[in-house]
């Protein structure tokens, strides 16, 4: 019996083994579950009960208690290090090797060892800096976040209105129209703006289509300090009339913290 509630539960506390005497001559022992007290999960437990108890999802989240507890379905990453942060569903899990990068870089940042000789820049790839996916998914369906360094004094209201960059965007996409096989349509734009941090995001919806894939893009873009960034959800069109709403949630989450 021990083996088996060690199985479940993980490791016991040998104390809180009990001896219960029951009415009949035999005893008999009941093995209390017990499980290695943790910090977290007590905490998790108490803002799970107040958030039961009355506190709303959009409450919760101006409270950033998303960051230790998923709140509607949705957990809150934070990038201290680039500044920014947004929602994404509590199911998905990190690409693996975006945090393998980024652990190993920042390990070689606070290492005292000089560089291996081999190192070299790699200024001309722009990669995402953290991305999110369904576990076990082929990529079609992920959210990702690009950022790029642009000149100090970059505006992105100097390439015009959201609907102008979107059509941009969109030209960049399928190449000025020079590739037949690949057609992009521009959904729909608009401006979000936020007077306390003196950001404004360009929102834009889209979908490329060739004769291998339908894909629905949601994407919003802001600049700040010399960085653009740039968050990219993408769906399969089959399966977005089902997760529309939840990439709208995802886009009005993205904002600068500093």
């Amino acid at each position: 019996m021990a083996v088996q509630v060690q199985a479940r539960f993980g490791a016991w506390n040998k104390n809180a083994i009990g001896i219960v005497r029951g009415s009949s001559d035999e005893d008999k022992v009941k093995v209390k579950e017990a499980v290695e007290w943790s910090p977290a999960k007590e905490l998790a437990t108490k803002f799970e009960r107040r958030l039961l108890v009355g506190l709303s999802p959009q409450n919760g989240r101006n409270l950033k208690l998303d960051v230790l507890y998923p709140i509607g379905g949705y957990t809150r990453y934070v990038d201290a290090r680039e500044g920014f942060e947004f929602i994404y569903p509590k199911n998905w899990v990190g690409d693996q090797t975006l945090l393998y990068r980024a652990a190993k870089k920042r390990e070689m940042e606070l290492s005292l060892d000089p560089p291996p000789l081999n190192l070299r820049p790699r200024s001309n790839v722009t990669e995402p800096v953290v991305a999110f996916g369904p576990p076990g998914s082929n990529g079609e369906l992920n959210l990702s976040v690009i950022v790029s360094p642009v000149s100090g004094d970059f505006s992105i209201e100097a390439f015009g209105s959201p609907q102008e960059v979107g059509e941009a965007v969109i030209r960049t996409i399928t190449g000025s129209g020079q590739r037949q096989d690949l057609k992009g349509t521009l959904i729909e734009s608009s401006l979000r703006e936020d007077p306390a941090r003196n950001a404004k995001y360009y929102e834009l919806e889209f979908k490329v289509e060739s004769p291998s894939f339908r894909r629905h893009n949601v994407c919003v873009c802001c600049a700040r300090g010399g960085r653009l960034f740039t968050l990219n959800a993408q769906a399969p069109e089959s399966v977005w009339p089902g997760l529309k709403s939840g990439f709208y949630t995802i886009a009005d989450s993205f904002n600068l913290t500093s």
